[in-house]
């Protein structure tokens, strides 16, 4: 789900941008594009992936008119290739829908804020707690993370755009839409979880060697 017009009061436009910015910032200064240099093989994955998440995102439902909702992959990127990555491919499908006039700029660092950065950071700390605290097994890390960690992205997402528009809404009645939108987030969750969910059963089947997040040593060698 993204913004698709202008709704919010321009001072948290201007926030939600540079938050959007830092965090992004923070990603980016790990230098992720050092393992693209290294590795051809990554650079055909990751840039075939962002093309893919792209043409996904034109399947999308126009709900109301300033809000669209699509699957967003994101918490499927930061599982494969790590939240470094995942942003910078989320940033690059944003600046191509805006490039392509589907979105308004300005709303360039509220959507990245809304399809990246929430749902990535989300993402980030299930896989931690599944890495540190459960049991080194395939299974429970292609559920919690793959199925239930897509589901909470999909969820923060949601919940960030809502509050966004409860902290600022420029339109009553779009606060009151937004409102609405909210009771149907459980609705939403499901599809992002199962096709995140069947694409991670694939990947960590045939290729458990390009999820990032995956040590195929500790989860399938050591078994």
């Amino acid at each position: 789900m993204s913004f698709s017009e202008p709704v919010l009061a321009p001072w948290l436009l201007v926030s939600a941008s540079l938050v959007a910015l830092v965090l992004l910032g923070l990603a980016l200064a790990q230098r992720p594009w050092r393992m693209l240099l290294a590795d051809s093989g990554l650079q055909h994955r990751w840039l075939a992936a962002t093309v893919a998440v792209l043409l996904m995102w034109q399947l999308r439902a126009q709900a109301v008119d300033w809000l669209t909702l699509h699957l967003m992959f994101t918490a499927l990127l930061v599982l494969v290739f790590k939240a470094p990555l995942a942003l910078l491919s989320l940033l690059l499908v944003n600046l191509a829908m805006v490039v392509t006039g589907r979105v308004d700029w300005t709303l360039l660092g509220v959507n990245l804020l809304v399809t990246g950065v929430m749902p990535a950071l989300t993402m980030v700390l299930v896989w931690r707690l599944v890495d540190r605290y459960l049991p080194d097994n395939l299974m429970v890390f292609l559920f919690v993370c793959g199925f239930f960690g897509a589901a909470l992205s999909s969820l923060a997402a949601g919940l960030s755009a809502v509050g966004l528009m409860l902290l600022g809404a420029s339109d009553a009645h779009a606060l009151y839409q937004a409102l609405e939108y909210a009771r149907f987030l459980p609705l939403l969750m499901p599809s992002e979880a199962f096709i995140t969910g069947m694409l991670m059963s694939i990947l960590l089947v045939y290729h458990p060697h390009w999820v990032a997040t995956f040590n195929d040593h500790r989860y399938i060698d050591t078994k």
